[in-house]
């Protein structure tokens, strides 16, 4: 026999798609004297045929869960709504003015958050053209900006936010002339040219070398603005200068900052392509890479616990591992290369925040890789500024862990109740320490 014995709640969760269609009353007035009507505004986020919350699902669907634009459609059609290959396509591109101010706003935060920057490329195509994402990134947030190349002017742009390199002919710039590799008569005439701590445009600095020196290199030219620019972006205060970039060994990064941290991973991959055909080089090369993998890990264990004394001993074991002769030639010319960069390879002894790899750029490189694999190519400069933006706010608030849908709903409907991410990252860079070590040289 059954006797009632009360109720066991179960909670199980489901989900409903389904359309939403507002029917607002849009008071009407007529002025005369005007002959004119006038109709009172929507609520903010309505505009056109679709509300916000449809356009922050399809901003989250398409740049953040990487779905493309056809299977957003079908999805859309799908729930019952009415919508067209075009107006999705200007959703996610047109009218973005508020998105890409917050994201100047949030690389501006992340370059003041710390002294210390990831810094990356990976190829982009924009309307059948090869072109170079720039990928800016420090553990509180990661910044995208897509331009024709990746030399030092362009890399300089990236560093100040997407804004044109300048060039001044100052103290600093005298000093990096010779070590870009302009003679010394150049180096002499290149001041009586120009005005000591005047700021040129690239286009006046061009009239200049035009005029006096018609038959300059292209090599010699490109070798002096980046001398000029380098040495105005490291002496200006109106943005946040660079102090270390932590990279790869390509060419283009260095000059760019007062310090430059190599990553140990990128440098190991040398090693790799040896293909050593005796057995005995089969053996060094194993047991080389059993060495240059401890010193890896004791760095990592300074990290968390410097001091001089293991700082010391940390550098004669890279002397040791990377002075030794091994009898196996091509091993021992990559260790010669190896020795040249040890105090890159070996800046995470003065700074301990830095990581020992460039892991975070190369992880915010395959966002667009995988952004490149679902829509092959931008069509458009304003297609491209908007991957830009989207995947910088994208990977910004994943980073501080903000709710990437909620945050889209958030300024469309314009409800401001979430904090801007440029606002999130001051608060959290006090506690997250990122300059500890330049804050004790100071």
């Amino acid at each position: 026999m059954l006797r009632e014995s009360g109720y066991e709640d179960v909670i199980m969760q489901d989900i409903e798609f389904r359309t939403e269609n507002i029917r607002f009353r849009k008071e009407k007035y007529y002025s005369p004297s005007q002959k004119r009507t006038y109709l009172a505004a929507l609520p903010m986020g309505y505009s056109g045929q679709f509300g916000p919350r449809v356009r922050a699902w399809v901003l989250a669907l398409y740049y953040a869960d990487g779905m493309s634009e056809p299977k957003i459609l079908d999805f859309l059609q799908t729930v019952g709504m009415s919508i067209s290959a075009g107006q999705l396509s200007d959703m996610l591109i047109k009218d973005q003015g508020l998105f890409h101010a917050e994201r100047a706003h949030v690389v501006q935060a992340g370059l003041s958050s710390s002294p210390w920057q990831h810094l990356d490329s990976t190829g982009t195509r924009v309307n059948g053209k090869n072109e170079q994402c720039h990928i800016l990134c420090n553990p509180l947030y990661t910044a995208y900006c897509t331009l024709p190349a990746k030399d030092r002017l362009s890399l300089l742009r990236v560093l100040q936010g997407g804004a044109d390199p300048v060039f001044q002919m100052n103290a600093l710039a005298l000093e990096l002339l010779p070590q870009l590799g302009v003679s010394e008569k150049w180096c002499r005439t290149l001041p009586t040219l120009l005005s000591h701590d005047q700021t040129y445009t690239e286009n006046q600095l061009d009239d200049v070398l035009d005029a006096h020196l018609p038959k300059y290199g292209a090599t010699l030219r490109k070798s002096v603005k980046e001398a000029l620019a380098i040495a105005t972006y490291r002496t200006q205060t109106a943005y946040p200068v660079v102090e270390l970039l932590l990279c790869d060994d390509a060419p283009q990064f260095k000059w760019l900052t007062v310090q430059l941290a190599l990553c140990w991973v990128h440098e190991y991959r040398h090693y790799k392509k040896l293909t050593p055909r005796f057995l005995a080089h089969c053996h060094l090369l194993e047991q080389f890479a059993k060495d240059f993998w401890k010193l890896y890990r004791d760095l990592l264990a300074y990290r968390d616990h410097p001091s001089q004394a293991e700082a010391d001993a940390l550098r004669t074991a890279f002397d040791d591992l990377f002075g030794q002769t091994s009898g196996y030639q091509q091993l021992d010319e990559r260790l010669a290369l190896t020795r040249a960069k040890k105090a890159s390879l070996l800046m995470v002894l003065d700074h301990p925040e830095i990581l020992l790899h460039n892991n975070p750029a190369e992880l915010g490189a395959r966002q667009r890789i995988r952004k490149r694999d679902v829509s092959l190519q931008a069509r458009t400069r304003e297609g491209i500024q908007a991957w830009d933006t989207f995947q910088t706010l994208v990977g910004t608030a994943t980073k501080l862990a903000v709710n990437v849908y909620q945050y889209f709903y958030d300024r469309i409907a314009q409800t401001n109740v979430l904090p801007s991410l440029a606002a999130l990252i001051h608060e959290r860079s006090a506690a997250a320490h990122l300059a500890a070590s330049w804050a004790r040289t100071t």
